[in-house]
């Protein structure tokens, strides 16, 4: 162990740093590991109020006061015996925990004594011999971990074949090993990465793509209550919302997505949302924590070649992008650029670990997401339209209408007022100005779209009125309209398919009557609309058997 001020070993320099994106947060600094990489970082407050990062270079844990964060000072570092890319921390109290894939087992510092680095302690756990079961001396590598109450879960590494070990850290010195979890076979075994709260733990399996939520509360048998495949497949870490009702997590591949799950009734996972930091580029996320600042909870991600985000989840049925920063000089599909970020200090600084660029100081502004939602319908059949754009013109948002006809979307920012334009392959577009959005604030906009060679000027359901009857039917059925305005020259029963393509377009002649349908309709859903000049009556739904 080597307790310093100064390291002759490295060189460590503030340097300006230019990026490519900017967005509601603020560079404070730049601290360059020359000879090293960097792999993850936490952070810890000592008695004074000092504040640190703790980060996980590849020689060792380094500390670095950054309670000014424009004048980060490495004031410790500790060198291992071995040197490796893989390093991670997690603090209790006054200790930490370090992993590493480059062996010794489980790290443990005691950084009572900061800001006096020369009364900081370590020593290795490497197992020991319990009831519960036998580690003595076989914990070696560990690739993760997560600390819940006195409990630390270990991910990863040698023992057991990668999957999860439950350590009992009440004497936060000597812990000892109370269980495991080690679901299906083969590579399901291994655990990447995790989050536990309440004793329930919510696994990242990251080579099958799926997290398991586990009843961990009897540390010797543990129950799974559910799985979620996630949408990339290659489930690498997972974080719980504040209210414990949503669950987040990353893919760490190629064009991969921060996903939102309502979790809330868990024999029913629901997948709600998914976003990236740079839509198109095929940047890779690595590691999300979900942090509440003045009431509303926000993801802050690392992303590699993009830097980092903070995105709104305060909606996690409509996550929005309302800050980010690109600590890396490059873009798109790598390993390269930040491994971690670490939000939770009191004073709000946000610090980052890139792998070759080092440490990198912010301080942050939340802000509140502009939400604009709706629904697109079809205005013959008043049925939903899949897959219809929306864009916010002088913005580069847009989304797409699923299924059901609804978007989602948002801006970080508001303005004076936008133009939203809808748009969909058959139908004639449409345009709405003056959409006012506010910050934190939904606005809501349901938009009707026309099948091209249709003109809709005004739709009146009460000038006119329709009645069918048998319906549904098999041989042939009678429609009844009455027109209440003058009967102009263009009136007409019009009658379209599920998929608003006319079949037929029926003559009116009267001001009221019946026209007979005959077993010439073949089977399936109609849609029956009078048409008498500029009105248009609401459709009314025909079923024809078989």
């Amino acid at each position: 162990m080597k307790t310093l001020k100064l390291i002759p070993l490295f060189f460590i320099f503030l340097s300006s740093f230019t990026t490519a994106q900017n967005l509601n947060v603020t560079l404070r600094s730049h601290l360059q590991y020359t000879g090293q990489t960097c792999a993850n970082i936490c952070g810890y407050v000592d008695s004074l109020g000092n504040e640190y990062a703790l980060l996980g270079a590849s020689h060792g844990l380094s500390i670095v006061d950054v309670t000014n964060p424009s004048l980060p000072v490495e004031v410790y570092h500790h060198v291992a015996p071995v040197s490796n890319l893989w390093q991670e921390i997690k603090v209790r109290g006054h200790y930490a925990y370090t992993t590493t894939e480059g062996g010794g087992g489980l790290k443990i510092f005691n950084l009572r004594s900061l800001p006096d680095t020369s009364g900081i302690m370590m020593h290795y756990y490497t197992g020991d011999s319990t009831a519960a079961g036998n580690m003595a001396n076989s914990l070696n590598t560990i690739h993760a971990l997560h600390i819940d109450g006195h409990y630390v879960y270990l991910y990863g590494g040698n023992f057991l074949n990668g999957c999860v070990k439950v350590l009992d850290i009440a004497d936060p010195w000597n812990p000892t090993y109370v269980g495991h979890y080690a679901y299906g076979i083969n590579n399901q075994r291994y655990v990447h990465d995790g989050y536990v709260r309440n004793d329930t733990l919510y696994a990242a399996h990251i080579y099958p793509g799926f997290f398991s939520v586990v009843d961990f509360t009897d540390k010797s048998n543990p129950i799974v209550l559910n799985t979620q495949s996630t949408p990339n497949f290659f489930t690498h870490n997972t974080w719980l919302s504040t209210n414990s009702k949503t669950l987040f997590t990353t893919d760490e591949v190629t064009d991969s997505y921060l996903t939102s799950y309502d979790v809330s009734d868990l024999s029913n996972i629901t997948e709600l949302d998914k976003i990236q930091s740079n839509p198109g580029s095929g940047s890779i996320v690595h590691n999300t924590h979900i942090i509440r600042v003045a009431g509303n909870d926000y993801a802050v991600t690392s992303w590699y070649r993009d830097g980092f985000t903070i995105t709104d989840v305060g909606r996690p049925q409509n996550m929005v992008q309302v800050g980010n920063y690109d600590t890396y000089s490059g873009s798109g599909n790598g390993f390269d650029g930040s491994w971690g970020v670490y939000p939770y200090l009191p004073s709000g600084t946000i610090v980052v670990s890139n792998i070759n660029e080092g440490l990198f100081v912010f301080t942050p502004n939340y802000v509140r997401a502009c939400y604009l939602e709706g629904t697109v319908t079809d205005s013959l059949t008043g049925f939903p339209i899949n897959a219809a754009n929306v864009s916010i013109l002088t913005t580069s948002v847009t989304d797409s209408s699923n299924f059901s006809g609804d978007y989602k979307m948002g801006l970080p920012s508001p303005g004076a007022t936008y133009t939203v334009t809808y748009s969909k392959a058959g139908y004639n577009s449409k345009t709405i100005s003056n959409v006012v959005l506010s910050a934190g604030v939904v606005t809501s906009e349901n938009v009707q779209l026309t099948p091209i060679g249709f003109s809709v000027n005004e739709i009146s359901d009460n000038t006119n009125s329709l009645s069918i009857y048998p319906n549904p039917f098999t041989e042939e059925t009678t429609i009844q309209y009455e027109l209440k305005n003058k009967t102009q020259p263009e009136a007409c029963l019009m009658i379209t398919d599920i998929a608003g393509r006319l079949v037929a377009s029926l003559p009116v002649k009267e001001h009221r009557g019946s026209i007979h349908l005959d077993s010439s309709l073949i089977p399936g859903v109609y849609f029956i609309r009078l048409h008498n000049g500029k009105d248009i009556s609401a459709p009314l739904k025909v079923v024809k058997l078989k």
